[in-house]
């Protein structure tokens, strides 16, 4: 981790948007807006799901924003769902790259004749950022089910 004694107003103002961005992955997905989730992914992006994180081989391996549109549907098969986001850290940042890590924990509400059920998951993210136009937004996510 960096140590800052003082930061440049273009630095803090990167560190906010990149956090905001993180943040908004989370707000598209609870609220099934898969169109504005994606939006937030470069088109050559690229995705990576590991459901065990303790596999180094992983479940799903996508390689453009389209092949997000299933990922991002597959929220659909729960009633309702939250993401609370936790600590974010930026491990690497310049002008137009930075890299850093996000943990999440999801909670997925699930109905089934009246029965409720709740599926927690704990997320951590592996993401590389790049900045296209004046705006962040994710190269690379690798999600990691804990």
């Amino acid at each position: 981790m960096s140590q800052h004694v003082s930061i440049s107003p273009a630095e803090a103002a990167d560190r906010l948007a990149i956090r905001e961005l993180v943040e908004a992955y989370a707000h598209c997905a609870d609220r099934r807006d898969a169109q504005g989730q994606m939006a937030l992914f470069t088109e050559d992006t690229h995705f990576v799901v590991y459901m065990n994180a303790k596999d180094s081989t992983p479940s799903q391996d996508l390689h453009s924003r389209a092949a997000l549109a299933p990922v991002f549907d597959d929220l659909n098969k729960y009633a309702v769902t939250q993401h609370f986001v936790g600590q974010s850290t930026i491990l690497t940042l310049t002008a137009d790259r930075a890299t850093g890590e996000a943990y999440t924990m999801a909670h997925h509400l699930t109905i089934n004749g009246g029965k409720r059920s709740l599926m927690i998951a704990a997320l951590r993210y592996a993401d590389t950022f790049v900045k296209k136009d004046g705006a962040w937004l994710f190269a690379e996510r690798k999600l990691y089910v804990d």
